[in-house]
């Protein structure tokens, strides 16, 4: 008995997920996150403004390499979700144990992850590049900078995963900090590798390439030291280490949905290529030069999300529905406001934002209307992406899944093909708006299923 209450003693004092206001532990969880997530943003745009400095047929090499690098963060992303929403249950379920296991289990699959990936660098990169176009300096530029990112992608996934296990236990600012590291030090080496100074070797893409690897293994090794130094709620001693069947099993209920509904985007993103290079390699390059500056407009909101999961989770787990539900709606209510924000910028200035790009007078005659075409989904995805997430935390990532598969490969696809008959790349644009208003759809029909078989029995 004794050595019982002596262990009960030891456990951790209840969570500040559980205890503190709703609108101030979400703030405090998830600005951190969102303003990292804009310097990993605006170090993304960076990299793309200075390869398109080299010449427009490397930033095309870039833009074409982005549905491998979409699939390598959808491992690493889902990996993290399942994780982060099993290990913030345990905690909130105070099963401190599980939580320990899960972390450690959490480690073994990055680890078997970043060797996937590293085979496929080696041997898989050249054909991919084939597929898709015959332009030698396009393949050549991207062979150089997708080699080096896939090989050299255990930072990323170092990355992820320490600093997922931080914000499962509401240490975000230690988050911002990794983040904002690996971010500076990418700004600050990429016209050095690109451009040669300082007696550096001229690399261009490979430059670019081997500046962000460079800053995603400086980030994850400090997520590492911050989880050993300063994360007292979990055990990262891996002694020992057994695979444990039922555990990954759990963190891949919630994963790999999540892993398919983000390698879905890859496939998007692969297929519009297809589809815009019929009309120019401006097309394609426009496009990739969207996807970099929207990130700006989205990747807050993924912040937002790592802030929210959490926080849902734990409440989840120690049955605390009204907590639960405020902190969703707050979250997308926060979400629409940057997404409205975001289309104001995209619709008043979008040759602003091309000319970062160098971009030639074919290109922005061909980017200005496509952005504010594409732009008018933004507040839509608002609710879509906030809803998808509180699927998730609740642990039925099957509904996000299945919406994401309907708005790219149901709707958005075959809209962009269709329209692309019309001979005009600026229909092409179009079939983002409609697929955003399909997803919202479906989004609320399995908010309401979902509310009426698990949110409202939380407690009862």
């Amino acid at each position: 008995m004794g050595e019982q209450m002596m262990n009960q003693n030891q456990q951790p004092a209840e969570n500040k997920m559980g205890v503190m206001p709703v609108n101030k532990l979400l703030i405090t969880m998830s600005v951190p996150m969102m303003l990292s997530m804009l310097v990993q943003a605006l170090y993304n745009i960076v990299d793309s403004i200075f390869v398109a400095r080299v010449c427009e047929d490397a930033l095309t090499a870039v833009s074409l390499a982005f549905p491998m690098q979409t699939l390598m963060i959808a491992v690493a992303g889902g990996t993290a979700v399942g994780v982060n929403a099993l290990l913030s249950r345990s905690l909130g379920e105070k099963d401190f144990d599980k939580a320990n296991r899960t972390a450690r289990n959490g480690i073994f699959l990055f680890i078997i992850s970043y060797l996937v990936f590293l085979v496929i660098g080696l041997f898989l990169v050249k054909p991919f590049y084939h597929v898709q176009t015959t332009d030698v300096e396009i393949v050549k530029y991207g062979i150089d900078y997708l080699t080096i990112v896939l090989c050299m992608s255990m930072g990323i996934f170092a990355q992820f995963i320490f600093e997922r296990l931080l914000q499962s236990t509401g240490k975000t600012f230690y988050t911002m900090i990794t983040q904002m590291t690996g971010a500076v030090i990418n700004l600050i080496l990429d016209p050095i590798m690109i451009f040669g100074l300082f007696g550096f070797p001229r690399m261009e893409a490979a430059g670019a390439a081997l500046a962000t690897v460079t800053g995603q293994i400086a980030a994850g090794t400090l997520a590492l030291i911050l989880n050993l130094k300063k994360n007292k709620e979990i055990n990262l001693n891996m002694k020992g280490f057994r695979p444990e069947g039922q555990i990954i099993a759990t963190i891949y209920k919630v994963g790999v949905p999540s892993i398919i509904m983000q390698s879905i985007g890859s496939i998007m993103t692969f297929s519009m290529n297809q589809i815009l290079i019929v009309f120019s390699s401006t097309a394609t390059a426009v496009f990739g030069v969207y996807f970099k500056l929207q990130s700006f407009i989205f990747m807050p909101i993924f912040g937002l999300n790592n802030g929210m999961v959490p926080i849902v989770a734990y409440n989840y787990g120690a049955k605390k529905k009204k907590r639960m539900m405020d902190t969703y709606k707050l979250s997308v209510l926060i979400a629409t406001g940057i997404m409205t924000f975001g289309t104001i910028i995209f619709l008043l200035i979008p040759d602003v934002l091309f000319g970062f790009f160098n971009a030639s007078d074919h290109m922005l005659s061909m980017g200005v209307p496509a952005l504010r075409i594409i732009c008018w989904h933004f507040p839509i995805a608002a609710f879509c992406i906030i809803t998808g997430t509180l699927f998730q935390a609740l642990g039925n990532a099957v509904y996000s899944m299945i919406n994401s598969i309907c708005r790219q490969l149901v709707v958005l696809l075959p809209a962009a093909y269709l329209l692309a008959q019309l001979g005009d790349v600026n229909y092409v644009w179009w079939a983002f708006p409609i697929a955003e208003i399909a997803s919202a759809t479906l989004t609320i029909i399995f908010f309401i299923k979902m509310k009426r078989e698990v949110i409202d029995k939380i407690g009862k």
